[in-house]
């Protein structure tokens, strides 16, 4: 079977699909579930997957709404994520209604064509994507392990091939001093407040000192029981975030100094917890994102052009880019809307939602196809890895 005969088949395939997936889309908009709470929609995508074919492990890595379907055997091995998870208030105002339908859409439009060009295609549903640690929880148990190469695509305002991600550390600040009334005994009181708006102020005088690719940004999650109280307990969290480990873990260690000297000029004790396992920074692969760029241009479809790191966030993704080749490219929704917004929610849903997880479906479908069939451009791929 041609490349082009295969690939004609599989837009053949999505186009039928259509109407389906952007049902379970909708379906996936109606019913938002939180990080790990994913149960009805891991059961829907579960449900498509086995129902085309896909063997399915469930609840694995430790998480019951996390999954590992299969269909094919032998390598090469292409594995397709699907991120479930919504936003609390905002349902799914990041857009994996999308994401996670065209990665299943793709996966069963490859699956068709497998008996003919041998390898694999795998599903992976990752869990609490939001949260930032799904992925991370199934590299641990070893379920990327075998595979060789990972794609998903993510709604977004601009289409883009190559994003940067940057690395994020989470970090949670516990400050302990004495409760006083404060007006009657404030001599006999530890502030436990002053501690956490003194890390703050701190923190901020410390900005001009910061690279340009460096976020702190932060909230006060405990601050007092009452205005005639001393706060006997304060605590804040903060996200610590850059492109790089070295400077990730430098800053991180920067604002642990802040909170220190806080606390040492308030007398109050210091407690520090770290929230989730540290998301590491994109690791870009030039080969990989090529191959996604040439199904794209096939599609006539016109990449933005923008640096990498604009709008730059953080994903467990890039945990997952720096074991195999991966790529995480942003097909167009609507133009001039911003993820995290019931907005954004909104469009998923409209003619233009049903274009994009259209948009997504096919060209990951058709990258993972070509990585299964062109055993040079795969090599490419790998070798940019190592490199």
């Amino acid at each position: 079977m041609q490349m082009t005969e295969v690939k004609t088949h599989i837009l053949n395939i999505l186009d039928g699909l259509k109407g389906s997936l952007f049902s379970l889309s909708c379906d996936f908009y109606r019913n938002p579930e939180t990080g790990l709470k994913e149960y009805k929609t891991s059961a829907a995508c579960i449900s498509i997957l086995e129902e085309s074919g896909f063997k399915v492990d469930k609840n694995i890595a430790g998480m019951e709404t996390a999954f590992n379907a299969g269909f094919g055997s032998g390598r090469p091995a292409i594995a397709l994520l699907v991120e479930m998870d919504a936003l609390p208030e905002i349902g799914h105002g990041c857009g994996h209604n999308i994401s996670g339908v065209a990665s299943i859409g793709a996966a069963i439009a490859v699956s068709k064509v497998i008996p003919k060009i041998g390898g694999s295609i795998i599903v992976l549903g990752t869990p609490a994507e939001e949260i930032g640690i799904g992925k991370i929880a199934m590299i641990k148990a070893g379920v990327f392990e075998g595979l060789d190469a990972a794609m998903m695509a993510h709604p977004s305002s601009k289409r883009m091939v190559s994003r940067i991600f940057l690395g994020l550390i989470r970090l949670n600040l516990h400050f302990k001093g004495k409760a006083s009334h404060a007006s009657a005994y404030p001599e006999e009181g530890i502030n436990a407040l002053d501690a956490v708006i003194q890390t703050f102020n701190s923190i901020n005088a410390m900005r001009q000192q910061l690279r340009g690719d460096v976020r702190i940004h932060g909230i006060i999650t405990e601050g007092g029981a009452a205005p005639n109280i001393i706060p006997e307990k304060a605590s804040a969290s903060f996200y610590v975030r850059a492109k790089d480990l070295e400077e990730l873990y430098s800053v991180k260690e920067r604002v642990l100094n802040c909170a220190r000297g806080a606390a040492l000029a308030t007398g109050c004790q210091l407690a520090v917890e770290e929230g989730a396992d540290m998301n590491a920074p994109m690791k870009i692969n030039k080969a990989l994102a090529d191959i996604y760029r040439r199904q794209m241009q096939l599609l006539g479809l016109q990449e933005d052009e923008l640096p990498p790191d604009k709008n730059a966030g953080s994903s467990d993704i890039g945990n997952v880019s720096h074991i195999l080749p991966t790529i995480h490219p942003h097909i167009l929704l609507r133009r001039d809307i911003n993820i995290h917004t019931r907005e954004f929610a909104d469009a998923t849903i409209t003619e233009d939602g049903k274009n994009a997880v259209m948009e997504g479906a096919k060209c990951l479908a058709l990258t993972a196809a070509e990585l299964i069939t062109d055993k040079t451009a795969l090599d490419r791929v790998k070798q940019d890895f190592e490199g």
